[in-house]
């Protein structure tokens, strides 16, 4: 790639609401804001955030919400999920609530749809309730999504209201081919989880781009990858922050709850769209 593409490549932000040692969620949702101001203000494009459950270190447990917060301290930035774990939701809740987004901040929500829980199989349990052992068939949900968005809808029995006839930006997210897959055959622009998938990422890019089928969503692959990124005032400063994300995957890799004392809330941590 030349410098010259380099220089147009689009940059944003997945914010998992870190929760700093020895601060609380208040203090992380005041410092998201503080981030997605500096973000809009600096140029970046979106503003994104992501469903965890049950992680001592992560607040975005109510996505919806916060997306909601900060796009009412923001006026450009787009804000959106990356992503709403779709298993985990009625269809028709989802595209309620982001019609409700969409309709307070017009042209600046974007939905991106994961399909794991998000969690471990005992909060699941807990979130899905008699659900939890229900066939979930996500391109099935995500076309009852666009159905719900559809102003074709309007003589349905079920009907998302607001949310009907609104644009709302549907994203597929992934970490493996599968997804891959999913987002080229229903045409559907494709954001990667590589900031801890790295491995499947250039196949499941080479598999998006080679099968993807224009829609009346989008016209060509676009692709969005997540990256790591830690950044400090110096070298040194940054590989000691960086431990706190090795610590992340060490602690999740052995089963074990790791407490992320991690700077990245006051640096920021980035997320690259080609």
């Amino acid at each position: 790639m030349s410098a010259n593409k380099l220089s147009d490549i689009k940059y944003s932000v997945l914010d998992l609401a870190t929760v700093v040692a020895g601060s609380t969620p208040a203090d992380s949702f005041k410092k998201s804001m503080e981030v997605a101001q500096l973000a809009e203000k600096v140029g970046y494009t979106r503003y994104w955030f992501a469903e965890h459950h049950n992680m001592m270190n992560v607040a975005s447990s109510a996505t919806a919400i916060l997306i909601g917060h900060i796009a009412g301290g923001t006026s450009k930035i787009r804000v959106g999920s990356g992503g709403i774990m779709l298993p985990n939701h009625s269809p028709l809740i989802v595209a309620e609530q982001f019609g409700t987004l969409a309709s307070l901040y017009p042209g600046r929500i974007d939905l991106g749809l994961g399909r794991a829980p998000g969690t471990d199989q005992t909060t699941a349990l807990a979130i899905r309730g008699e659900n939890f052992n229900a066939a979930h068939n996500f391109p099935r949900d995500i076309v009852k999504l666009q159905t719900y968005f559809s102003a074709d809808n309007v003589n349905s029995k079920v009907r998302a209201i607001p949310g009907e006839g609104l644009d709302i930006p549907i994203w597929v997210l992934g970490s493996s081919t599968d997804s891959a897959r999913v987002a080229a055959a229903m045409g559907l622009p494709y954001a990667f989880a590589s900031h801890f998938a790295p491995t499947y990422f250039l196949e499941a890019i080479k598999i998006y781009r080679d099968n993807f089928k224009p829609s009346q969503h989008l016209q060509k692959p676009y692709v969005m990858a997540c990256v790591n990124v830690v950044a400090a005032d110096t070298d040194g400063e940054a590989e000691y922050l960086a431990t706190s994300v090795k610590q992340f995957f060490y602690g999740g890799g052995n089963g074990q709850k790791a407490i992320v004392a991690a700077a990245c809330k006051k640096y920021g941590c980035g997320l690259e769209c080609i």
